[in-house]
């Protein structure tokens, strides 16, 4: 690959990503396969306005489009905070604002269905390893039982398995029993 077409690559994938609207313009696209309806991506390069306990300030305020009565509220801020009624401040928070620290720590019932859908969830999967367990799994082989086991360990001792360092080094062949 030659050098004039290695650098033309990047210019052709910013073209590409231009004309699809990825480099962060506001781009309105047609979805032809759900009735012709039209998605509009946010435009993310303008400040948002969110609600959060950790960023008390957001960047715009919360209602942009202003009727005539809260404009001339607005007006109205400028002069003497004095002369403001309780309600008339509190039209202007909710110019401002949407919600207040209290309405943002309002307790939830969230938890309730975090709660019920884990229940749910192990109950099934309690489900499932019983289906298994009853259908899947099979037996336990004889070669696990206790009975099984011990004739082993006589047939290994009989056998003087491993007499140097092993099993039957650990055995006491005159007693029958093992070594202290």
């Amino acid at each position: 690959m030659c050098l004039p077409q290695m650098l033309s690559l990047p210019v052709l994938r910013a073209g590409f990503l231009a004309r699809r609207g990825v480099l962060g313009l506001a781009t309105v696209r047609a979805a032809h396969s759900h009735g012709g309806h039209v998605a509009i991506q946010d435009d993310m390069s303008v400040p948002h306005y969110r609600d959060k306990r950790n960023y008390p300030l957001p960047d715009i305020p919360y209602r942009r489009d202003l009727g005539v009565d809260e404009k001339a509220l607005m007006e109205k801020q400028k002069g003497s905070w004095k002369e403001l009624s309780k309600e008339e401040k509190v039209a202007l928070y909710r110019i401002k604002f949407c919600q207040t620290y209290a309405e943002m720590n309002r307790p939830s019932n969230e938890w309730k269905t975090v709660l019920g859908v884990t229940f749910m969830f192990l109950g099934f999967t309690g489900l499932i390893v019983a289906w298994q367990r009853y259908y899947v799994i099979p037996e336990k082989p004889h070669t696990l039982s206790d009975e099984w086991k011990a004739r082993q360990l006589q047939r290994m001792l009989d056998m003087h398995v491993n007499p140097v360092e092993g099993l039957s080094s650990k055995w006491d062949y005159d007693k029958n029993e093992w070594k202290k």
